[in-house]
């Protein structure tokens, strides 16, 4: 039977009972997505999983997006990433640089993205400390916590959210494996707009749908109120009190909600303490369907 232990922080849970390798039953199903509306961030210790088997557990929740280049996939299961600074033979096994700066992923596309699902293998240790740790911010607490004036005068309002703005910042980076994207390339993730507050799909609490990482406009606003404006969102939802820290150990599943969180991954250990990670990024071209949450929650186990 499942059990959920809250972190005792702004976000975050730890569950278990449960084996991810095995199909997930409807009451597990939705007493998974209740914790996760409730915490943003779940921790699912002790796994062992084939790529297959996280691909069919992150599928239970939406569809998977692949690869823009088609680059660091699992040979065989092109919907799992690969997220690793290891090197054979000379060559990158993974995305090294994935996620090293505040973001929410897939929030450029049409359809957002709905969680990310990470499994951790190897986990870098420098002198009995572990290293290479996701934070977190929670956005419906920087959204409860924005001025009542500036959340009127931005209730309506949209942001565009552009793939290539984070792309091309990571490829300036020293040591960057991230080769220049094709015109074809960029043409599969044009930019998209959506509403700067959000309301939730599990919890109906309103959030706020920006991140440093991609949103690049808004749009309701002449450029230089907006880059004024956008500065000041991305101060403001990066203050310590919204944010949660997780440290890994190998077996850890963490799967987060990206329509709540934004997320980094902190660039610590170097190039010889090994990480490495299997990533299913899961679109949110479920949840947003009433029902879909509806029938799961009432599945859920008392």
């Amino acid at each position: 039977m499942i059990s959920v232990e809250p972190s005792g922080k702004i976000l975050g849970a730890t569950v278990t009972g449960i084996d991810l390798a095995r199909p997930l039953g409807d009451a597990d199903f939705g007493a998974t997505l209740r914790a996760l509306g409730q915490y943003g961030v779940l921790r699912f210790p002790d796994q062992r999983l084939e790529a297959t088997e996280l691909r069919d557990f992150s599928l239970r929740f939406g569809s998977i997006q692949g690869s823009v280049t088609g680059q660091f996939a699992e040979p065989g299961v092109p919907e799992v990433g690969i997220l690793s600074n290891v090197v054979e033979e000379g060559r990158p096994i993974g995305l090294a640089d994935a996620g090293q700066d505040w973001h929410t992923d897939m929030s450029y596309n049409p359809t957002i993205g709905f969680l990310n699902v990470l499994y951790a293998l190897e986990v870098p240790r420098r002198d009995g400390q572990v290293l290479g740790a996701t934070a977190f911010a929670d956005m419906r607490a920087a959204y409860e916590d924005l001025a009542p004036e500036l959340r009127q005068r931005l209730e309506q309002a949209t942001a565009t959210h552009d793939f290539n703005k984070f792309w091309d910042m990571m490829r300036t980076r020293p040591g960057s494996a991230r080769d220049p994207l094709t015109p074809e390339q960029r043409s599969r993730r044009p930019a998209s707009v959506h509403p700067l507050f959000m309301s939730h799909p599990i919890t109906g609490h309103k959030v706020l749908y920006c991140n440093p990482g991609y949103a690049v406009r808004i749009n309701e606003l002449d450029p230089t109120e907006s880059d004024r404006v956008l500065e000041l969102l991305f101060e403001h939802q990066l203050q310590p009190k919204f944010r949660y820290v997780h440290t890994w150990t190998e077996g850890d599943v963490l799967m987060w909600d990206h329509i709540r969180t934004i997320h980094m991954a902190v660039a610590d250990y170097g190039p010889d303490e090994q990480r490495l990670m299997k990533r299913c990024q899961v679109m949110a071209d479920r949840v947003f369907d009433a029902s879909f949450a509806r029938q799961a929650l009432a599945s859920a186990a008392p």
